[in-house]
């Protein structure tokens, strides 16, 4: 089949996001990007400010033979929080809102069965926004493949590295050699 899916998710800094699926049997690319908001083209500048509307996201390219989209969907549940409004951590604002960008209506299904699923797993309600995919701008290049370019940064070793940890501990058997 090849890589011929895409999933668009979105929750908290795209660094994390993509340093996950970047590592994920069957993920053939994630690239990290912005989506869902008003500005045609916005910098990474223009995000931060809250004002385009635009979220952090990532556009996982994946080969459905190798991963379903629900295993994708476990994966995201896993490396974030989704109870938390418009924030991960310390960042905070509405361009690190927990998001799930459907393309199709099979996507939007199965997106609101593993809501209700990994509602389950939470005291607290799950606040993902689930929405169509908008258009998806991808950052600029610094931002692209940020934690295996930095992986001794302040951020990445604080963040990222922990939620990378997680993901390998539940998902060993999906993880890229």
């Amino acid at each position: 089949m090849g890589c011929v899916e895409k999933a668009l998710l979105g929750g908290g800094c795209f660094w994390c996001i993509e340093a996950v699926y970047n590592r994920v049997v069957g993920v053939c690319s994630a690239k990290s990007g912005y989506a869902g908001g008003a500005r045609k083209n916005p910098s990474y500048e223009q995000v931060c400010t809250g004002a385009t509307g635009h979220a952090e996201v990532v556009e996982i390219t994946y080969d459905p033979a190798i991963i379903s989209y629900l295993e994708i969907l476990d994966i995201f549940w896993v490396i974030h929080n989704p109870t938390t409004l418009n924030a991960q951590g310390a960042d905070k604002g509405t361009q690190y809102r927990s998001v799930i960008y459907y393309y199709n209506d099979q996507q939007k299904e199965e997106a609101i069965i593993s809501i209700k699923k990994t509602q389950t797993q939470w005291d607290d309600p799950i606040v993902t926004e689930l929405s169509p995919a908008s258009e998806f701008y991808e950052a600029e290049a610094y931002h692209q493949e940020y934690y295996n370019e930095h992986p001794t940064q302040g951020y990445c070793h604080a963040v990222i590295a922990p939620k990378l940890e997680k993901f390998i501990k539940k998902f060993g058997d999906k993880v890229k050699n």
